[in-house]
């Protein structure tokens, strides 16, 4: 809102026509007098808002209303084409790209399978992925207007230099965000693929209306995402919430974690820790015999829970108590430290463990800390990393399109 000044016309009307905008995002399409009531806007004032958005190609006339005596209400809706925006989940094994509406809804997607990844690949695989998308919304990549990436580790800012995922082939390079600028025409941004979670669980999921929360993941790896004040803390060079390196009772230390791409707390609770434990607990027989060890580990933690339920305690309990020590050891350290009012708890191994896991990492954490967090379920199971990409991409997309005083 360059050279306007607070309280005068065209900076009110602004704050007006972008109330409307997210009343229109969270409701779906409404009429003229119920977007006056739920604004308090007159009706006239009202009307003046709508066509000036209509004008602007931000709403669009969507059907009317019945049901009432008298004529039927016009109804508007945002304009879903009004802006358009991507997202990609990176990983060692694939990437997975999608694009959404400014509406927030996924219009393509696509996958592609990076299998034997060599250090010069990346930019062609991450266009490859991104067009695939484009494609599948049956767009260009010119009609996107921001692109966001999520992958495990965090770009330093101060470096540039991708950090903390020793296990990305390619993604180090000290030119490779300069050689991705030059070939993608929108503006890119690079976030921790926890950290995106975090984003989606805060806009659509179990977060939503709580500004100081932690986000344990666990899956192929063991993270955490901090807010503090309803703002992501990513830390000097990115590495907050790179919780798989804390050092935790009951683990052995590791030195030179980069290195070796572990530490305390990864060992003590990651997924590799689930087969190790069902061995000593003897119940081999529920251990797949193939797969990577989070699939292991899913199969695992979720025959377990479903056992506990039907009444079969035994080892299937113990395995259960024994991962939910680990998990609550090193939460206890954030907890510690951050005091947040939740903590969600995300991932495949959470949600395969369910109740039964997180009911025991609850119990445990209460006598491992001071404050008593209540512990979430994560709700946005699908992607969650791919939705918080998008999500964090509609945040600025939609402060640049809807304002309106410009």
């Amino acid at each position: 809102m360059a050279g306007t000044t607070p309280g005068t016309p065209s900076v009110l009307r602004a704050m007006n026509d972008r109330a409307a905008l997210d009343l229109l995002l969270e409701h779906g399409p409404l009429s003229r007098t119920r977007i006056g009531k739920l604004t308090g806007l007159s009706k006239p004032t009202a009307s003046q808002l709508l066509a000036r958005l209509e004008a602007a190609g931000l709403v669009v006339a969507t059907g009317t209303a019945a049901g009432r005596p008298g004529p039927n209400a016009q109804l508007y809706a945002v304009n879903a084409a009004a802006a358009h925006v991507a997202g990609l989940d990176v990983n060692a094994h694939r990437i997975v790209a999608a694009v959404a509406d400014v509406t927030g809804e996924t219009v393509g997607e696509f996958e592609l399978r990076t299998p034997g990844r060599r250090a010069d690949s990346v930019v062609r695989e991450v266009t490859e992925a991104l067009d695939g998308a484009v494609a599948d919304a049956g767009l260009t990549r010119a009609d996107l207007h921001r692109v966001v990436i999520g992958t495990p580790g965090a770009f330093d800012p101060n470096t540039g230099r991708l950090r903390y995922a020793s296990h990305l082939p390619g993604w180090h390079s000290p030119a490779l965000l300069d050689e991705l600028a030059a070939v993608l025409p929108m503006p890119v941004e690079y976030e921790n693929d926890v950290n995106l979670v975090a984003v989606a669980e805060q806009r659509r999921g179990a977060a939503r209306g709580h500004d100081d929360f932690v986000l344990l993941w666990n899956e192929e790896g063991l993270g955490a995402a901090l807010v503090i004040n309803g703002r992501l803390h990513r830390g000097f060079t990115g590495g907050a919430g790179e919780v798989g390196f804390l050092p935790v009772p009951g683990a052995p230390l590791v030195r030179q974690v980069t290195k070796a791409n572990a530490g305390g707390f990864q060992e003590l609770a990651g997924a590799q820790v689930l087969a190790r434990l069902a061995r000593e607990l003897g119940i081999e027989d529920v251990v797949p015999g193939s797969g990577t060890h989070h699939d292991i580990a899913a199969e695992l933690v979720g025959r377990a829970a479903e056992a506990v339920e039907q009444g079969q305690e035994g080892p299937y309990a113990a395995l259960l108590d024994r991962f939910a020590t680990g998990l609550a050891t090193g939460l206890a350290s954030l907890v510690a430290v951050l005091d947040p009012e939740i903590v969600v708890l995300s991932g495949a191994l959470f949600s395969r463990g369910g109740e039964q896991l997180r009911g025991r990492v609850a119990a445990e954490l209460a006598e491992l800390a001071a404050s008593r967090p209540r512990l979430l379920a994560g709700d946005v199971t699908h992607r969650p990393v791919l939705r918080g990409a998008l999500e964090s991409a509609l945040a600025t997309t939609r402060d640049e399109v809807f304002d309106t005083s410009r």
